[in-house]
């Protein structure tokens, strides 16, 4: 933390929130009619994970399903790995979250049942036993957001700060108080480019995952583990940062990188093939296409090896077109723009890192080790996921945790209203210069994702692994010493964030002596009897 001699401007809420996706406005919707809430994104308020979820949520709507078999599905998806306490909690809170975003103007997909009435037309995914994906179409994720920034912007005690980036959390242990509890943060006004403060009673992290340390991510650029990294550097422990999800299918084209094709395409029939145009996941999985998103990624990266294919291919045209055209709206016009007619043609696909299962410890409340910082969505480690999530379980925990964390703020916030902010310096920024090596950030970032994706991706060893650890601590010490020459902006701060992550996935695979899930090991291709949580602490 650096002491300012100048002054700069300074913002003042009862709540902060980091983030603007289903998680973090669902948060600052809860809290507006309780406190003000300022609410942080560092690129569009469109820009997070949640615009672009294709698939769907997953929650018990029909009375053929059950909350005990959404849980056994999570369960065996998270191989062995998932707290069930967490995943009961998150189930259990299903339907009445979802209800909530139906009341909020989340319009999700009908269909007209025998009997002539309206329901809920639910969709299967990769692990479900049974059809509880609640869906817009094949876009999902923009329907919820836009409709929940338009409740959003309808409220006076919400404040939307677009085009900020979180540089560090202030909290009272650096500013040698006592205790160790949040009380604001810095930020970096984008449009100013200059750093303010934001003193508030509480904060919560809603940023999002880290998929960007890899070089092929269906995520979108903002996904640069900038809440893990905040978290980790404030003394919070972080959990299972070894399981990162890659997705199976997402489209193979020079244009179009990370344009992901939903699980839903798989869960309506579509066939993984070769080239040559033969199925293979019968090969890997009784469960064939079904099977979870870790076995059948794995099928797709072994295939590609074993061939020497640049890509497998997904093929759902032996639907009929207007069946297509009703589900994957999206989808079919997108790959139709880029010459690829799904409903006569398969997709060329590859798998691309898509999810972090770990993150921030948090309890059922989302609060972390840090008192009155909280974080929620894909950010924060419950125990949901285990080694694995199960599809579309992602939205429903943004939204049944920020319930749970708005709840607990609302009952505290009394006490912190009646007290005074602590005196919080600004920052200085009067000994550093502005950088004149732009490309030295450059290639620094292009070095860390490739030998991400070359040495941690989906298949590794204890040699890439420490070759991974050496080059990232290399790259550490000279963005350090970067940061602490040259002036903050969006390009310094998101790489020293993904370095920071990126060194802490490398550790948490190192510590699993395991495969399992996610997290795939050829010198340890055999499970543990009795596995646990990899949990990294700074103080260790």
């Amino acid at each position: 933390m650096k002491e300012s001699k100048s002054i700069s401007e300074q913002h003042v809420c009862d709540v902060l929130i980091i983030g603007a996706g289903a998680a973090g406005l669902s948060l600052a919707l809860k809290l507006a009619p309780h406190a003000k809430v300022n609410v942080l994104s560092k690129g569009k308020l469109s820009e997070g994970s949640t615009f672009y979820a294709q698939g769907g949520v997953a929650a018990v709507f029909s009375d053929t399903d059950s909350v005990d078999s959404h849980v056994e599905d999570t369960l065996i998806a998270g191989a062995g790995l998932c707290d069930e306490e967490a995943v009961r909690f998150a189930v259990s809170n299903g339907k009445e979250s979802m209800q909530w975003l139906i009341d909020t103007g989340v319009n999700f997909d009908t269909e007209i049942d025998e009997q002539g009435n309206t329901q809920y037309h639910l969709t299967r995914e990769g692990g479900h036993s049974h059809r509880r994906i609640l869906h817009a179409a094949d876009a999902t994720g923009s329907e919820i957001e836009n409709s929940l920034l338009s409740a959003v912007r309808k409220h006076q005690n919400i404040t939307l700060m677009e085009g900020y980036n979180a540089v560090d959390l202030i909290t009272s242990r650096k500013l040698n108080l006592p205790a160790n509890r949040v009380l604001g943060a810095y930020v970096w006004n984008r449009k100013k480019e200059r750093v303010e403060t934001i003193k508030a009673h509480f904060v919560s992290l809603a940023t999002g995952g880290a998929s960007k340390v890899y070089q092929y991510t269906s995520n979108p650029d903002v996904s640069s583990g900038d809440g893990i990294a905040l978290a980790w550097r404030s003394g919070c422990r972080i959990a299972n940062m070894e399981f990162n999800q890659f997705h199976p299918t997402c489209l193979y084209h020079a244009e179009a990188r990370n344009f992901l094709l939903t699980e839903a395409l798989r869960g309506e029939g579509a066939h993984l093939l070769r080239p040559d145009g033969t199925r293979f996941m019968p090969d890997f999985d009784e469960r064939a296409e079904l099977a979870p998103r870790d076995i059948v990624a794995r099928a797709i990266d072994y295939e590609m090896k074993r061939l020497g294919a640049d890509c497998m291919y997904l093929d759902i045209s032996h639907k009929s077109k207007d069946f297509i055209v009703k589900h994957f709206p999206t989808i079919y016009r997108r790959c139709l723009l880029l010459g690829i007619d799904i409903a006569h043609q398969p997709i060329p696909i590859v798998p691309a890192a898509h999810y972090s299962c770990g993150g921030v410890m948090i309890d059922h409340h989302g609060q972390t080790d840090i008192d009155g910082l909280y974080a929620i969505g894909e950010v924060s480690y419950t125990g949901l996921h285990g080694a694995n999530r199960l599809a579309s379980n992602s939205l429903l925990e943004c939204v049944v945790y920020a319930h749970a964390s708005a709840k607990d703020i609302i009952n505290r916030l009394p006490f912190y209203k009646e007290r005074k902010f602590a005196d919080i310096p600004d920052w200085d920024d009067s000994q550093v210069e502005d950088s004149d090596e732009e490309v030295v950030i450059q290639h620094n970032w292009h070095e860390l994702r490739l030998f991400m994706w070359d040495y941690v991706g989906i298949v590794r060893t204890d040699k890439r692994l420490e070759r991974a650890l050496r080059r990232v601590q290399m790259l550490q010490q000279e963005i350090n010493e970067y940061y602490s020459h040259f002036k903050v902006g969006n390009n310094l701060l998101e790489l020293r964030n993904l370095v920071q992550v990126a060194e802490i996935i490398i550790k948490s695979a190192m510590e699993r002596k395991e495969s399992r899930g996610l997290h795939y090991n050829l010198d340890y291709p055999e499970q543990l009897d009795n596995p646990q949580p990899t949990i990294l602490s700074k103080r260790d």
